[in-house]
């Protein structure tokens, strides 16, 4: 399985998501190809609203697909279909299993990924062993429920400064501000509506890569 981590490589510097509510109508299946068309390293399959049944299907041909791309291909909060599919991780939020639980259900090999909003959150997710934090949000969003605010740039140049884990910036980040936010430092950012709502999927996930590049330089 592929250990490639947020910002890990030049190449992963976009984490997609999948978000069929966002999709205008097409599946992950079909947003996911895109963004493999495009180049993505880096896919979590992150669905709220779809019976166990459906989301292993799904997940089942998009772990073919990455697998056959050599990307990443990370679960949100569904341990076992993490698992049933051969996933290369899971990711999870403050309100579910801890870290240390997740990983005697996956073992040592599997990628954990936490969602964190604040400096003690990430200190703890280091101490729980977590291979990468989620930063966010980063601005306000509307793609997940029950959404905490905005924690800005403040927290963002917290965690550049203080934590060596690998981290995703996410929360309402676009492709006219992923610059600003690369430019604090994020060497890997999601965008979720801006790729899965894009008339050309493939074509915005390149835009949103070169436009990290041309912040950084």
């Amino acid at each position: 399985m592929p250990r490639i981590l947020p910002g890990s490589t030049p190449e992963a510097d976009i984490y997609c998501l999948t978000d069929d509510g966002l999709s205008r109508g097409r599946s992950a299946v079909d947003v996911v190809s895109a963004m493999l068309r495009g180049g993505a390293r880096i896919v979590q399959y992150r669905e709220k609203d779809k019976h166990a049944g459906e989301m292993l299907r799904e997940c089942m041909e998009l772990r073919r697909m990455t697998r056959e791309a050599g990307a990443c291909f990370i679960v949100n909060d569904h341990i076992d279909i993490a698992m049933l599919c051969d996933a290369d991780g899971v990711h999870v939020g403050q309100e579910d299993l801890p870290v240390q639980a997740v990983r005697q259900l996956v073992g040592p090999g599997r990628i954990i990924g936490l969602s964190t909003h604040s400096p003690e959150q990430a200190r703890a997710a280091v101490a729980s062993g977590a291979d990468y934090i989620g930063v966010g949000p980063i601005f306000a969003t509307k793609t997940k429920k029950d959404v905490c605010a905005p924690v800005g740039f403040e927290y963002l140049d917290w965690v550049v400064a203080n934590i060596a884990l690998p981290f995703v910036a996410i929360g309402g980040i676009k492709l006219h501000n992923v610059g600003q936010v690369a430019a604090h430092g994020a060497r890997c950012c999601a965008l979720v509506s801006e790729i899965v709502g894009a008339d050309d999927v493939a074509a915005r996930f390149v835009e949103a890569r070169a436009a990290m590049g041309a912040a950084r330089g």
